[in-house]
């Protein structure tokens, strides 16, 4: 990988020349693949989170890398913010059109280049559907680990951008544990690749800074994604507790015994109520929670491990236990999981879901002052989670269409995650930062901390045009929201009523 780090010429100031762009890749980007009409860009105004909408200006939608190249280009010629997007299923906001800038959609890239059973690779374009690499990849007994609740959609460029974890991240890890190499395009329309197919590469590891980094250091249009051999056997444990801070302390539990499953979930009554009529999963509907623990492996190594997961949630106080007896209700088990967020439409007109990670040992805490919280702001909140890593789900309940309850709806998102900070946890998993949780990047992150991030998107992108104003908040940002937030460390919200 090389990549010139040195001062660059900087592209012309003032407002996006919108004429010239449009007529510089008329050259190189065919017609039906630059949308421009308001009927045409307005699907695009917003990704998951449908809480902030801007419609872009014109919306590009290149079919192969030499065009992605060019749009690139002609953005930094012609000063024109760019926004990449996948899919369109990311929750924090990432791919929010820019209002004087142009949307890059990246789901024609679609091919599967090459899959290689024997070296356990899989190459893919950014568009290809993340549930798509493990169809594929079946035939060879292999799949693709990482399972984000949205993978039947969300595409692997949309991964690698919020580094999407998955029910079982907690033994298989997230995105950036699972891809080998990515090719980029700079905002100079330069190629360059981090990372390979090798154990190690040469120099400075920038693949891992790059996952993640939302699309502000360059568009990703093609990526190496690690396989790995589809397990003998996989089986749940369905355990219900009668409080939730039982069944918390059970995670504590479990992880202290020195087991790492391959999946450890959990849902709280609410969430429960709403997912088991809409897929009949077979959940207890009179738990207070129930813990979703999956071992996979061989056999002989399930059975020792599902023997051992079951005596310690009994011993945590579990109120009842069923194990998985077939394939179907194991998939059954998950149906109801992964389709937490969707089966919420059921019970609300809207939900917001956050994305904060705890350390395990306060899931009961911060469980119990989600629940405080629904009574300071008049909303409920359902709990559905990755509790084996923390990694909070909450979602919470409003409809957009009674007065106030927007902007309590997002007053509640934002002290569940300063509380997540409160604790020593972090104010994203896997959801990404975007334009949902800037102003906590201001509570997590030093000022020194905010600069280096910002020093390494000059590196990549000294003019600021890709994805502006997302993710690495200002001084001046920082200093207003201490100033109206923060008293004495403790976040406020006095203009907010009390319900």
């Amino acid at each position: 990988m090389t990549m010139d780090t040195s001062r660059r010429e900087q592209a012309p100031g003032g407002a996006p020349d919108f004429a010239g762009l449009l007529s510089s890749l008329a050259h190189d980007v065919p017609a039906h693949c630059i949308l421009t009409r308001v009927e045409q860009t307005t699907a695009y105004e917003c990704d998951g989170l449908t809480l902030y909408r801007e419609r872009p200006p014109v919306v590009i939608l290149p079919e192969n890398e030499d065009q992605v190249v060019a749009v690139l280009r002609a953005c930094r010629a012609f000063n024109v913010p760019l926004v990449a997007r996948g899919a369109g299923t990311g929750l924090s906001g990432g791919a929010t059109p820019h209002a004087q800038g142009v949307l890059v959609g990246l789901a024609k890239l679609n091919t599967i280049h090459r899959l290689d059973d024997q070296a356990c690779v899989a190459v893919v374009g950014p568009g290809v559907r993340n549930l798509a690499i493990s169809e594929a990849a079946a035939a060879h007994g292999l799949y693709y680990a990482p399972d984000p609740s949205s993978q039947i959609a969300c595409s692997i460029g949309g991964n690698v951008a919020e580094n999407s974890g998955g029910v079982h991240c907690l033994k298989y890890g997230l995105t950036v544990h699972n891809v080998l190499r990515v090719r980029v395009v700079t905002i100079e329309g330069e190629i360059i690749e981090l990372g390979g197919e090798a154990p190690d590469a040469p120099g400075l590891n920038l693949l891992s800074a790059f996952i993640g980094s939302e699309g502000m250091l360059g568009l990703v249009t093609e990526v190496t994604v690690k396989l790995i051999p589809r397990p003998q056997l996989a089986q749940v444990v369905m355990a219900s507790f009668a409080s939730v801070e039982a069944a918390g302390q059970a995670v504590a539990r479990v992880i202290a015994d020195g087991i790492i499953p391959a999946g450890l979930e959990f849902m709280d009554k609410r969430s429960v109520h709403m997912v088991e009529p809409f897929v009949q999963a077979g959940y207890d509907l009179e738990a207070e929670a129930i813990l979703l623990c999956e071992s996979d492996g061989t056999i002989e190594e399930v059975a020792d491990e599902v023997a051992r997961v079951e005596a310690l949630l009994r011993e945590a106080g579990a109120t009842r236990l069923q194990a998985s007896a077939s394939e179907a209700e194991r998939l059954r088990f998950w149906a109801g999981r992964k389709n937490a967020f969707p089966a919420a439409g059921r019970i609300s007109p809207d939900y917001y879901c956050m994305d904060g990670t705890i350390p395990r040992r306060h899931l009961g805490r911060v469980l119990s002052e989600i629940a405080a919280m629904e009574e300071r702001f008049g909303l409920r909140c359902a709990n559905v989670f990755h509790a084996g890593d923390g990694n909070l789900h909450p979602l919470i309940l409003f409809d957009a269409n009674q007065p106030g309850e927007v902007a309590r709806a997002e007053a509640f998102g934002a002290a569940i995650l300063e509380l997540c900070v409160e604790v020593g946890g972090t104010i994203t998993g896997e959801h990404g930062v975007g334009i949902e949780k800037i102003d906590q990047m201001c509570s997590q992150f030093t000022r020194e901390e905010l600069d280096a991030f910002s020093a390494l998107k000059r590196a990549f992108d000294p003019y600021g045009l890709l994805n502006p104003n997302k993710l690495i908040p200002t001084l001046v940002r920082c200093a207003e929201y201490g100033k109206m937030h923060v008293h004495n460390g403790e976040l406020r919200f006095a203009d907010l009523p009390r319900f």
